[in-house]
C-alpha cells in the first residue's frame, strides 16, 4: 500500500470520517480578506472532523503571487497526519507533465492530486511515477456538461460502454503502483457505483455535496468499498461559506459535524460500524 492510502485510510479512522473539505477561497465570498487567514481558521475548526482537504489550485493561481503565497502558507497548516489533495486537474505530456508533476508533489507536496486523462496514459505517466503518492483520474464529473464527452458510447471488449466506464478500465490498467484512485460526481450516483462495480478497491473522489446538490446518501451508499471505505466525499462551498460573518470558522464546523454524522448515519446503516 503506497503512502498516500496508508495515510487516508489513518486519518479515516482516526477521526471517523468520510468527509472532505475542499479549500476554494473566493474573496467576493471570504468574510476576511487574507487567503491564509481565512483558510487556517477553516482548517483549524475541521481537522479534526475530515480525512482530507482538498485546495482547488484555480482559485489560488487567480490570485497571482499573493494566491501562491497562501497556498505555500495553507498547506503548511494542515496538520502532517492529514491528506492533502491538490485540485489541479493537470493533463499534459512529454516535458511539460513532467513538470506539472515536479510542481505538484516536489514543489507543493501534496499527497494526491487530480488529473486529466484525456491526453491518454502517457500524459499521466510522470505522476504515476511517484509511485507513494495519490492520482486522481476524472472519470464521471459532476458538472452537468461532463456529459458531452463522458457518456458518449465506446467500444470495449466486444460492447459498447460509456466513455467514462471506459476511464475507469483504464485506469485499473494504470494502477501498477497501487496509486490510482477515480473521480466521480454525487450528482450522478448511479453512475458512480457502476464505476465503484468496475473499480472495487480503489479509492474515489466524490465532490458535488453541498453547492452542487448532490446525493450524499446514495453517493455514500454507492462510492464506499466493500468495507465502508475509500469513498473520500467532498464538500468545499457548504463547509466554507457556511457563514459570511465573523462566525465563518465556527459555522464551517457546525456544517462539517453535520456532513460527517449523516455520513456515518449512513454507513452504521450499512452495518459498517467504526
Amino acid at each position: 500500500m503506497n503512502r498516500f492510502l496508508m495515510k487516508l485510510d489513518a486519518a479515516v479512522q482516526h477521526n471517523r470520517s468520510l468527509l472532505c473539505v475542499g479549500l476554494d477561497p473566493s474573496p467576493a465570498q471570504m468574510p476576511v480578506r487574507d487567503i491564509a487567514t481565512f483558510n487556517r481558521a477553516i482548517i483549524d475548526a475541521t481537522k479534526d472532523l475530515v480525512c482530507a482537504f482538498k485546495p482547488q489550485m484555480a482559485f489560488y493561481e487567480a490570485a497571482g503571487l499573493p494566491g501562491l503565497r497562501a497556498l505555500e502558507e495553507t498547506i503548511a497548516a494542515i496538520p502532517e497526519d492529514i491528506p492533502i489533495i491538490l485540485d489541479a486537474k493537470r493533463g499534459d505530456v512529454a516535458s511539460s507533465a513532467q513538470a506539472y508533476a515536479t510542481a505538484v508533489f516536489d514543489v507543493w507536496n501534496a499527497d494526491a492530486v487530480t488529473v486529466n486523462p484525456y491526453m491518454g496514459g502517457d500524459s499521466l505517466d510522470p505522476f504515476l511515477a511517484y509511485e507513494d503518492r495519490g492520482v486522481f483520474v476524472l472519470t464521471r464529473t459532476s458538472n452537468v456538461g461532463g456529459a458531452d464527452f463522458q457518456n458518449l458510447q465506446v467500444s470495449f471488449e466486444g460492447t459498447s460502454i460509456p466513455l467514462y466506464q471506459y476511464v475507469a478500465h483504464q485506469a485499473m490498467r494504470w494502477n501498477e503502483n497501487g496509486n490510482v484512485g477515480l473521480i466521480a460526481g454525487a450528482t450522478y450516483p448511479q453512475e458512480l457505483g457502476e464505476l465503484r462495480s468496475i473499480c472495487p478497491e480503489m479509492a474515489i473522489l466524490v465532490p458535488g455535496i453541498g453547492a452542487q446538490k448532490g446525493v450524499l446518501e446514495a453517493s455514500v451508499r454507492l462510492g464506499v468499498d466493500r468495507d465502508g471505505r475509500r469513498a473520500i466525499i467532498n464538500s468545499s462551498r457548504q463547509v466554507i461559506y457556511a457563514s459570511h460573518g465573523t462566525d465563518y470558522a465556527e459555522a464551517a464546523r457546525r456544517t462539517a459535524i453535520e456532513l460527517r454524522a449523516q455520513i456515518n448515519s449512513t454507513l452504521d446503516a450499512m452495518g459498517h460500524v467504526w
